[in-house]
């Protein structure tokens, strides 16, 4: 029998609905059978936590006396964009710090960034700010040194134009030498493999077609309540998928965004990668409604049904060629070592499968305390009837 979104609210809303996480799904489907369960089951909690460079803090300082309209600022060291307005600004997660040697002295350390500007502002610490202007008649102020904090700023927000990839490719090397790369560093000759994803506890691998994600649907987002506002950057559907429909290659994303004030430094965390640069490990958690049966059976996969691409980043990557080494599941990759070229080599998430487990049981109290009701998505993505791809630059040289 199918429910209605309105319906589970209700029950939420009475303390009556049955709230689990993934890994509790798979377990009662095993015992009742996926028609019962998906009759018994009302909420089934998703998570994911792990670099998301694609992120971005927008604030509003509010106006100095004289006014200023802001032309260049940086927090802490760190260059803002400024095109906005007077007193907007926005940080980059992977901004750097003015004067980072970054490559010079290779593999560079990338110590500080726009995604430790974002940690430290959720964290309650106080940041330098300075700006400088070109002065009008009626913003005559030329420059700007003093301290924020977030608790003072008149708005910020979580604002991030594409988070949780729906599954992704497994990183090697199989060059003669150390490559340092987004997705950490990669030993010579297939000496070890990095990958990217919490597997089946990630939410677009339960919604593969994006039947209950939508534009509008509220989320966990760093540790506070955010919503989706659309399809991420290089969403794509029309990707290779395996036989129940999940993509076997990166492939629908999300824009979100989220009110600063109520998030946390635990859900969001800078990282230095070396040889690459900075990101903002993000954690969001998604909850799928069980309106039928067959999104139950899209919740029941497990990783050892979920296959990833192995993919060379010492050439192919770089080099923007679609070669693939091979495909390996995610119960393989999680047991620490995968099989490539008829060689095993140890692999390591870049993900935290812990921190998307305690993401999901966050999720799961909130609804069950009727904290957080679900909210029906004000417009579909781009999902089952969509052929949508991510297009490389179409490449044309300048005539200037």
């Amino acid at each position: 029998m199918a429910k209605s979104i309105a319906e589970i609210n209700e029950k939420i809303k009475k303390g009556q609905v049955v709230v689990v996480t993934k890994e509790e799904v798979l377990d009662i489907v095993k015992d009742k059978g996926l028609k019962k369960t998906s009759e018994y089951v009302d909420v089934v909690t998703t998570g994911t936590f792990g670099p998301m460079c694609s992120s971005t803090a927008i604030f509003n300082i509010g106006h100095a006396k004289p006014k200023i309209k802001i032309q260049k600022a940086w927090v802490n060291d760190v260059p803002c964009y400024c095109g906005l307005a007077a007193v907007d600004l926005i940080i980059g997660a992977t901004e750097l710090r003015e004067n980072d040697p970054v490559n010079l002295y290779y593999p560079g350390e990338f110590k500080y960034g726009g995604a430790h500007v974002i940690e430290e502002m959720v964290r309650g610490n106080d940041l330098k700010l300075r700006a400088v202007a070109y002065g009008t008649d009626c913003y005559p102020r030329k420059e700007l040194n003093t301290l924020i904090n977030l608790k003072d700023l008149n708005d910020a927000w979580l604002l991030n134009p594409r988070n949780a990839y729906q599954n992704y490719n497994v990183a090697v090397n199989i060059s003669q030498k150390t490559i340092y790369t987004y997705m950490g560093m990669l030993r010579e000759n297939l000496g070890n493999a990095n990958y990217c994803s919490a597997g089946q506890l990630s939410p677009l691998l339960n919604d593969p077609y994006f039947k209950t994600i939508g534009i509008g649907t509220r989320i966990f987002l760093g540790g506070g309540i955010g919503y989706i506002f659309g399809h991420g950057t290089q969403h794509a559907t029309k990707v290779k998928r395996t036989k129940e429909g999940v993509p076997i290659t990166p492939a629908g994303t999300l824009a979100v965004q989220g009110d600063l004030k109520k998030m946390n430094g635990e859900w969001l965390r800078a990282a230095s990668i070396q040889g690459y640069g900075v990101s903002l490990a993000v954690g969001i958690g998604v909850p799928i409604p069980i309106v039928d049966e067959k999104i139950m059976k899209d919740v029941c996969v497990r990783d050892e049904d979920l296959l990833a691409q192995v993919i060379d980043y010492s050439g192919a990557y770089p080099q923007g060629k679609s070669d693939c080494l091979g495909y390996v599941t995610y119960k393989d990759l999680r047991s620490g070592s995968i099989v490539v070229n008829d060689r095993k080599i140890p692999a390591t998430g870049m993900s935290s499968y812990f921190k998307a487990r305690e993401i999901c049981e966050i999720l799961k109290a909130w609804i069950k305390k009727g904290d957080f009701l679900l909210s029906e998505p004000v417009a579909s993505m781009p999902g089952e009837n969509s052929e949508m791809i991510f297009k490389p630059l179409n490449y044309r040289e300048s005539r200037s």
